[in-house]
């Protein structure tokens, strides 16, 4: 028996010694911390993990495995830190829920997480669905039944009632009914309590509030403070005991400003933020996640008619110029910037398209790149795992067509993708 157990303890020492490395061949690198290139190296990806990064291109050893990326530029796998994988908006999104199972839209969400990681962010944040979805499908992904980003979810965002993430707005009749905490919707620092520890129930990673008017809901104000600052402070107090972030949906200025001052992490959209708001960021280190295709996308929808409710248009057709504006502004002024789309009212798997609406809104290339890597990593908390390629990382490459640097839509042409070591895209000449 003993003598079996050697036997057995040897072969599998000797599997695990002659496994080999995967060496990826790289000679534009964009590591997510650096401000310029690297040139011609190697990645070295064992474990999952990035074990090395070595100048020159290593020549392969007999198990070791090459990826030649060469023509490309390479840099860390993308992050996401507002998607909506749950949905995405069409002219039936306020009627679908009365004709939908929930299994259907848990089967749709595994398109759109796809349509996602292909397009190069293999991390997103999900910002918002029915309270379940996003963290069923994380679960999903982190057990290889389907193929996605990885995933960290607000669950269901937070609302006070008749607030722009309360799911009874704009009914009508007995569908018409009180929403409670366990459905997201609070009155109270009482309810704002209990709703945030319902979130860390449910299997919630942060939370996500509403704490204005929004554009999409069936409401005419877009822009009007939703909470309380007692309930604010109720909600980061409890957030932060159970170690949760607080993402914050803001339009207009009073309830973007006390969201700020409660001590929330980020603030979404920031559409009517004001230099006092941007100087209160600054200080508090509370960042702009700014959205930008969700103001373009709506704008553009607006001028269609009969797409949106007439409650609704009117606020679509106003927010867009103003969304891009205010980036403007907030970049000049040196606000914390991190990357996020609101993909789920744009269309999935387009999410490359706010680098290209940050860059015209004054960042440079690589400014909107580390937005989306570094930056949105350590918005995460996860900067000792994400966000750039370094040694000890997650092994989570993406490679695109031409240079970013030099050109910005170069972003779209994602070829390659990695996630933890496992390769989900490569080049057509190499399929």
């Amino acid at each position: 028996m003993r003598l079996l157990l050697c036997v057995v303890l040897s072969l599998l020492l000797q599997r695990s010694t002659i496994a080999g490395d995967t060496l990826i061949h790289v000679s534009r690198l964009i590591d997510g911390v650096s401000d310029s290139l690297r040139t011609d190296v190697t990645l070295v990806v064992r474990d999952r993990k990035i074990a090395s990064i070595q100048d020159g291109f290593r020549e392969p050893g007999a198990e070791d495995r090459v990826i030649d990326l060469r023509d490309y530029t390479v840099m860390p796998g993308l992050i996401d830190l507002h998607t909506h994988l749950m949905s995405q908006h069409s002219k039936d999104s306020y009627t679908e829920r009365f004709f939908m199972e929930q299994s259907e839209y848990a089967l749709r969400s595994t398109v759109y997480a796809r349509l996602t990681l292909m397009a190069g962010f293999t991390t997103v944040r999900e910002l918002g669905d029915n309270g379940t979805n996003s963290v069923v499908l994380r679960r999903a992904i982190e057990r290889d039944w389907v193929v996605g980003p990885r995933i960290f979810t607000a669950g269901k965002s937070l609302a006070t009632t008749g607030g722009h993430a309360d799911p009874t707005n704009g009914l009508r009749g007995d569908f018409r009914r009180e929403a409670d905490p366990v459905q997201g919707v609070i009155n109270g620092p009482d309810e704002a309590r209990k709703a945030v520890r319902q979130r860390y129930k449910d299997g919630a990673d942060l939370i996500k509030l509403t704490a204005t008017g929004g554009v999409l809901s069936l409401a005419a104000n877009g822009q009007n403070p939703q909470f309380t600052e007692t309930e604010l402070q109720a909600i980061v107090e409890t957030a932060t005991d159970y170690g949760m972030a607080v993402a914050v949906h803001a339009h207009g200025s009073e309830g973007m400003k006390r969201a700020v001052l409660a001590g929330v992490d980020s603030i979404e959209h920031g559409t009517y933020m004001t230099d006092e708001i941007m100087d209160l960021m600054k200080e508090r280190g509370t960042v702009l996640v700014p959205t930008l295709m969700a103001g373009e996308w709506v704008t553009l929808k607006a001028g269609e008619e009969g797409y949106f409710p007439e409650i609704v248009r009117p606020k679509a057709a106003a927010i867009g110029p103003v969304m891009q504006d205010t980036f403007r502004r907030a970049v000049a002024a040196g606000v914390p910037i991190a990357f996020g789309t609101d993909s789920g009212v744009s269309v999935h798997g387009e999410n490359a398209r706010e680098f290209e609406l940050m860059v015209a809104g004054g960042m440079t290339p690589m400014q909107a790149i580390q937005s989306a890597t570094s930056k949105a990593a350590r918005l995460l908390r996860q900067q000792e795992l994400l966000g750039s390629l370094t040694v000890g990382k997650a092994a989570d490459v993406v490679a695109v067509a031409g240079n970013p640097l030099e050109e910005i839509r170069r972003m779209k042409e994602v070829v390659f993708v990695m996630k933890d070591g496992k390769v989900f895209r490569k080049p057509i000449e190499q399929e």
